[in-house]
C-alpha cells in the first residue's frame, strides 16, 4: 500500500490539475467570440450550453481554489487542518457533487458542438467552425478536470473509510 506522503502528495497534484485544467478551460470559453463581416458579434454567452460549460468550469475552479490551502497544510503538516472530521467529509461529498457536475458540463458541451456541427455543418462559415471548435477545446479541457476530480473522488471515498475504521466518526 501506497504510504500516507506519496498519497498526500498524489492529492494535491491532483487538485492542482483539476485547478489548471479547469481554468484552461474557463478562460478560453471565456474568450470564445468572433465578429461577422456585417458587424455581428457572437460571443459564448449566445450560446446556453456554452454558459452552462462556463458556469460548470467556474464552480468547479472555485471549489478547487477553496480545496487547495488544505491540500497543502495536508502534505507540509501531515495532518488535517480541521480535524473533527467536518473537513473529510465536506472532501468527501464535495468532490462528488462537483465531479458529477463537471460530467454533466463536459455532456452539454460536447453534445451541442456535435449537434450544431452535424446539423448545420454545411451552413456554417470559417468564424463559426472555429467558434465551435473552441468550445469544444473548452469542453475537452473540463473533461480533463473532471477526470482529476474522478480520481480524487476515489482518494477522498478511500480514506473516509479508512479513517472511520480508526474511530474518528
Amino acid at each position: 500500500m501506497a504510504s500516507s506522503a506519496a498519497v498526500l502528495k498524489t492529492i494535491l497534484s491532483l487538485r492542482i490539475l483539476t485547478l489548471l485544467a479547469l481554468a484552461a478551460s474557463v478562460v478560453i470559453m471565456a474568450l470564445n467570440n468572433y465578429t461577422d463581416e456585417d458587424a455581428t458579434k457572437t460571443k459564448f454567452t449566445d450560446v446556453i450550453a456554452f454558459r452552462y460549460v462556463f458556469a460548470c468550469g467556474a464552480i468547479g475552479f472555485l471549489y478547487t481554489i477553496f480545496q487547495i490551502p488544505f491540500a497543502i497544510y495536508n502534505v507540509v503538516q501531515e495532518k488535517r487542518w480541521i480535524r473533527n472530521g467536518c473537513l473529510q467529509e465536506f472532501d468527501f461529498y464535495g468532490d462528488k457533487v462537483v465531479a458529477f457536475l463537471l460530467a454533466s458540463g463536459v455532456g452539454v458541451g460536447f453534445g451541442v458542438t456535435f449537434e450544431f456541427k452535424r446539423t448545420f455543418g454545411e451552413l456554417l462559415g470559417d468564424k463559426d467552425l472555429k467558434f465551435l471548435n473552441m468550445g469544444t477545446v473548452s469542453t475537452g479541457l473540463l473533461l480533463a478536470g473532471f477526470v482529476f476530480m474522478a480520481l480524487l473522488t476515489v482518494f477522498s471515498s478511500n480514506r473516509r473509510a479508512s479513517s472511520s475504521k480508526k474511530g474518528f466518526f
